[in-house]
């Protein structure tokens, strides 16, 4: 029992170092929420008349979710950048020697970045209300916050395991990119996944965050491609496959500065 209560103090303390580091690191907090802005207003107005006039109605009310889901997950996927970050300068050591398990370290730090992507989720969700983006329900918008946070805990737990595996600071971010904008592009964030050629559909369904993208646009617009069922299962059970990676990895750490 003491055991525990020691463990559960030290994710404590560790996720709350991961909130308190982005937030106080404001020129990272403004270019991570600049970003997805960016996206919202050149896509959203800039296509808007030409998905109206296609029939698809108000292309801020499709693409604010698609944008939401982008913000968590660059900022889930790279928050792994601060594993190698604190274990080149030291800090990693000192938490590693412990007499704590490892898992307990790696769990608190995947839950803070995985708390900080949602609330850049939150912040970018709050953007796309002042510009138009309404949802149908704003009372369900607290069920939306679990497909959030579903996304980020899957794709922090993924950055955790990149980064478990890497000693350059400089290949992760080309890693991470490469992986982030397939994912992001075939996922419905900016256009419809029905009528999609078969090799990009197919693609489409086996990418976890078009799941993410569908269940948090079917809570706030009522347009899904799936069931908010579905979504949900797809986002819960291969999450735990990152997870456990991440795990894996953390544990085969040394602990050299």
């Amino acid at each position: 029992m003491e055991k525990i209560k020691y463990c559960s103090k030290v994710v404590y303390i560790l996720w709350l170092r991961q909130i308190k580091k982005y937030y106080r690191f404001r020129p990272r907090m403004i270019v991570s929420i600049a970003q997805p802005v960016l996206f919202l207003l050149a896509l959203g107005f800039g296509f808007g008349p030409i998905y109206q006039r296609a029939g698809g109605g108000n292309y801020i009310q499709f693409i604010s979710p698609g944008i939401i889901a982008m913000s968590i997950i660059f900022t889930a996927m790279f928050n792994g950048i601060e594993v190698i970050y604190d274990r080149q300068f030291g800090f990693l050591k000192e938490t590693l020697v412990a007499p704590v398990p490892r898992w307990c370290i790696m769990l608190g730090r995947t839950l803070g970045g995985a708390t900080v992507a949602t609330g850049q989720g939150i912040i970018v969700f709050l953007i796309a209300f002042s510009i138009g983006f309404r949802p149908v329900n704003i009372l369900l918008a607290t069920l939306a916050l679990v497909y959030m946070l579903l996304i980020a805990t899957l794709f922090t737990a993924l950055g955790t395991a990149i980064a478990s595996k890497l000693e350059d600071m400089q290949a992760f971010p080309l890693i991470i990119n490469f992986l982030i904008i397939p994912l992001f592009f075939l996922s419905g964030a900016i256009f419809p996944l029905g009528g999609l050629p078969k090799a990009i559909q197919a693609i489409s369904f086996v990418n976890p965050l078009s799941y993410g993208v569908d269940g948090i646009r079917g809570i706030f617009t009522n347009q899904m491609h799936f069931t908010l069922q579905v979504d949900f299962l797809i986002l819960f059970y291969p999450r735990l496959l990152p997870l456990a990676l991440a795990l894996i990895y953390f544990q085969k750490l040394n602990c050299r500065s």
